[in-house]
């Protein structure tokens, strides 16, 4: 049943694609000139890195600032700790990706990485503060974006605790006498995940672009459903279409959930480690809604911004 209906989709947009070649190749391009010009930049250096960190067992160096709170406030090892702040600072989908990678090699077990997808992967600050905040109202703060987006992890971590049977940090695996890759490894590794994401930006940016020509009701629900599917091409439509709050509102909502462009980026790199995207999806639907509630009770109690 699901494969035949896969087959029915992609003859569908087979067919798509030859009525509309013109969109196709625009929406291809846009996609591919994000990819290069956006995600490349500023992600696969951090991507190289943190494969070189890896390979060469220098995770706690880099860690050791911040271990005793990692591991109080989210009861995170020591590989559970810099897979929690390589996703926080180098964005979707790095997060999940050194998630399945340690899994896959046992730094972390199967628990914890559940737990650790509800948690680690994010925006990243550079893309918050270098595009979403840009495509803001000037009325509101950057840190409202950035409070809004980043304090619901916390009670996120309180119920995934809960719910994958997490009460204390997991005993942490030495790393002594692991097999080291070299940085052409590493390099090409990190290569090969790229050219995967590019893929699922161009596809979505291609469907982004199709659904902006449909005649929908508003230009709000067009602008919130191009956020909902790729968040970049989302978060444009929203600040030429809302204004003040609600344009903050909406980015902030976007921006957590990472439209299913980052879903389907995320489910390419986690593999077959066990994780499921499933509960991925869960997670980042609540964090979108914390976001929201989140937004709105600063913007409503903190008389910092103007109402409009």
């Amino acid at each position: 049943m699901k494969k035949s209906f896969f087959r029915l989709l992609s003859v569908a947009a087979l067919l798509l694609l030859l009525l509309r070649p013109s969109l196709a190749f625009e929406g291809a391009r846009n996609g591919l000139v994000l990819w290069g010009s956006v995600v490349v930049p500023s992600l696969l250096p951090f991507m190289i890195c943190s494969n070189v960190i890896v390979a060469l067992n220098a995770i706690h160096i880099l860690i050791f600032p911040v271990r005793r709170l990692l591991h109080r406030f989210f009861c995170l090892s020591d590989a559970g700790s810099y897979t929690f702040i390589s996703g926080l600072l180098c964005g979707y989908p790095m997060g999940a990706r050194t998630c399945s990678e340690f899994m896959d090699k046992n730094r972390i077990t199967s628990r914890e990485g559940r737990y650790l997808l509800a948690i680690c992967n994010h925006p990243s600050p550079m893309f918050l503060l270098g595009y979403a905040a840009d495509q803001m109202p000037k009325s509101i703060p950057v840190w409202l974006l950035l409070i809004s987006i980043y304090l619901p992890i916390f009670p996120i971590s309180r119920a995934a605790r809960a719910y994958y049977g997490i009460r204390e940090p997991e005993p942490s695996v030495s790393e002594k006498g692991r097999s080291s890759h070299s940085f052409d490894e590493s390099l090409m590794d990190s290569c090969e995940v790229m050219i995967k994401i590019g893929g699922y930006i161009m596809i979505f940016s291609i469907l982004a672009l199709y659904i902006a020509k449909l005649p929908l009701p508003g230009p709000g629900q067009t602008a919130v459903l191009l956020g909902i599917i790729e968040i970049t091409t989302g978060i444009k439509a929203i600040s030429e279409t809302y204004s003040s709050l609600s344009c903050g509102l909406w980015i902030g909502a976007v921006t957590a959930f990472g439209g299913l462009s980052g879903i389907f980026q995320t489910k390419s790199v986690i593999k077959n480690a066990g994780l499921s995207i499933r509960h991925y999806v869960v997670w980042k639907v609540f964090h979108s809604l914390l976001t929201i509630i989140l937004f709105i009770l600063l913007s409503r109690f903190l008389p910092l911004l103007p109402s409009g």
